[in-house]
């Protein structure tokens, strides 16, 4: 049982275990899971610049194909909770290579749709075969990097990951105004062919050994095949720490999506901008923010815990690992889609586009000073099951976003661009204010609910 007094590690014993590859091998691997992360960011965002053009060949409406945007979140969630559910049993080799036959499959299918029926069945598949990309690339990456390496190594992922989000849209742009959404679709299917024969020839499994369920089986046939229930990751959330942690990286994400969602609408009106290829080039900067300040972010987080860990002689509170998202969100996010919402309606001209980029880039990266050491503190104290809640945040999250999503525009219509975002920057201080609170009472709330928190043994 963790008391509110006892500290989750106290030496560095097991370290040893992360030994097993030598430092080009764990690069590599990074380089491999971070290019399966890309594949959900991209099957998302290239698919909405391309609305317009879906409509018209299926002959439906803009808001009726959009329902295919919502029909991805569920799908996104539920396939992430059932990936890493099954990898905590499988292992993470495995379940990458269950995944993606259903990407690529459901890419061809959503490629040959020829009604909106088909879209949508063919569109959850897709969404559903590469779901599991961010949860289980968090979870080979705590598998394989020591406490002290594991922020900047998470950070790297999340960032080449988010990096994608920002440049999707520009590539679903050209497509759409270009190329053709069908053979963009085709493309993301053969990515996934790619990727598979990829992890099939050069990841090894890095589940630490006897950590699988199916190693815990004495008696297995050839084909093991086992009922393990995706929910049951949800239920790690009943931690108060956990679950504050989760509600706090949500309210601060909705930045990015309150600013990136309607740009077309906000940024594309206020300055005449209507070429589908530019506006997707107006996420760029988003993606370049997250591509520079989740590593940032993860490195600063690691200096943070090795400092106060020798301060304290070895003893290590996973709270630490928080102590540097006040650069974000205390900061970087809330000022600059403040800051967005005002210029975009006082400020026209080249001037006002201008510094509403430098707003998109500094959000890019406050965000990520918040989400990424979030994300490493999840590996860290539930590490025996780091896939499976970094699965459950992203689930609970991604139905947060979609339901504040679906808010954005008509809130604007209501109320205007600049009351609206700054609304979202006072959410974001609120989540910070939620991180704040975790920082200061973490060791309660972990003694308060014991969920097998992570121990010298298993860390």
């Amino acid at each position: 049982m963790v008391s509110e007094e006892t500290p989750l590690l106290t030496s560095t014993a097991h370290e040893a275990i992360y030994d097993r590859f030598a430092p080009d091998q764990k690069r590599w691997i990074m380089f491999v899971v971070s290019f399966a992360g890309l594949l959900p960011m991209f099957v998302s965002a290239t698919f909405v610049p391309s609305i317009p053009q879906i409509a018209k060949d299926l002959d439906s409406t803009h808001a009726i194909v959009s329902l295919t945007v919502s029909l991805s979140i569920f799908a996104s969630a539920v396939g992430a909770l059932v990936w890493a559910a099954y990898s905590s049993f499988y292992g993470r080799r495995s379940i990458y290579l269950c995944g993606m036959p259903f990407l690529s499959i459901g890419s061809c299918g959503v490629a040959m749709s020829t009604s909106l029926r088909s879209l949508l069945f063919w569109r959850f598949v897709q969404t559903f075969g590469c779901s599991g990309g961010l949860s289980l690339g968090a979870g080979v990456i705590g598998d394989i990097y020591k406490l002290e390496e594991r922020g900047t190594a998470i950070g790297i992922f999340f960032g080449a990951s988010l990096f994608g989000f920002a440049v999707a849209p520009f590539l679903g742009g050209t497509a759409a105004q270009y190329w053709s959404w069908r053979n963009l679709h085709y493309s993301l299917g053969a990515w996934g062919l790619l990727e598979m024969l990829l992890i099939y020839l050069s990841l090894p499994e890095t589940s630490h050994p006897g950590t699988m369920g199916i190693d815990k089986i004495t008696r297995r046939r050839w084909i093991h095949l086992t009922w393990v229930n995706p929910l049951s990751s949800l239920w790690l959330l009943r931690s108060p720490n956990l679950f504050a942690v989760m509600l706090a990286s949500s309210l601060v994400l909705i930045s990015d999506y309150v600013l990136l969602v309607p740009l077309a609408y906000t940024i594309g009106v206020r300055y005449g901008i209507a070429n589908e290829a530019i506006i997707g080039a107006c996420f760029l900067p988003n993606g370049l923010g997250n591509f520079i300040g989740a590593p940032l972010a993860g490195r600063l987080s690691d200096i943070v815990v090795k400092k106060l860990r020798k301060k304290r002689k070895g003893v290590w509170f996973p709270e630490d690992r928080l102590r540097v998202t006040w650069i974000g969100g205390l900061f970087m996010v809330p000022l600059s889609i403040g800051a967005s919402g005002l210029i975009t309606t006082y400020v026209g001209g080249p001037i006002g586009l201008t510094l509403n980029l430098l707003c998109l880039y500094t959000n890019g990266m406050g965000v990520d000073f918040v989400v990424n050491p979030i994300g490493s503190y999840n590996v860290d104290v539930v590490h025996s099951r780091s896939t499976e809640i970094t699965a459950a945040s992203i689930a609970i999250r991604s139905l947060i976003l979609s339901a504040a999503t679906a808010l954005v525009i008509p809130s604007i219509e209501h109320i205007g661009v600049a009351w609206t975002d700054i609304i979202v920057a006072v959410l974001a201080l609120i989540g910070q204010g939620i991180v704040f609170l975790t920082i200061y009472y973490g060791d309660r709330m972990r003694a308060s609910v014991d969920i097998g928190f992570s121990t010298i043994e298993n860390n």
